[in-house]
C-alpha cells in the first residue's frame, strides 16, 4: 500500500526527486536543519524516509553533518551553482565529444542565460 501525499493517490516520488527535495530545504534554510525540520518543511514523508534521504545524501557528500552545535543537524558540502556545476562538467566527462555537447548546450540558452554567458567569458555585447 502506498502513501496518499500531496502529488496524488498512489504516487511515489523518485529518490532522485526526494534528495533534490531535501537538498532544496537545505539550500533555502540559514542554518543546519535536522531531520525533523526537514521533514516538516518538505511535508508528506516519513521522519524514516528523510534521515535515509539524509545519509544517502551524506555518503555521497553532498551534505554534512554540523559539528559545531545540534547533533543530528545536515546542511550542504556546496551550494546549488556548485552542485550544478560540478554535474555539467560531469556529463561532459562522459561523453565522447565535450565540445559537440557544449555547442548543443549552447544554442538551447535563453538570450539572457547567452549574454550572461559571454560577460563571463569576457566578450560582452557590443550591440
Amino acid at each position: 500500500m502506498v502513501a496518499s501525499n500531496s502529488r496524488g493517490e498512489g504516487e511515489r516520488r523518485s529518490s532522485g526527486e526526494l534528495e533534490s527535495e531535501v537538498l532544496a530545504a537545505l539550500w533555502a534554510s540559514e542554518r543546519p536543519m535536522t531531520p525533523t525540520e526537514v521533514q516538516t518543511d518538505i511535508g508528506g514523508l516519513a521522519y524514516n524516509t528523510v534521515h535515509t534521504i539524509l545519509k544517502r545524501l551524506y555518503d555521497k557528500g553532498l551534505v554534512v553533518r554540523d559539528a559545531d552545535g545540534r547533533r543530528g543537524a545536515y546542511r550542504p558540502a556546496k551550494n546549488a551553482a556548485q552542485l550544478t556545476a560540478e554535474v555539467m562538467h560531469q556529463a561532459l566527462d562522459r561523453g565522447p565529444d565535450p565540445i559537440a555537447a557544449l555547442q548543443q548546450f549552447v544554442t538551447g540558452l535563453s538570450p539572457a542565460e547567452e549574454r550572461a554567458l559571454r560577460d563571463l567569458l569576457g566578450e560582452g555585447s557590443d550591440a
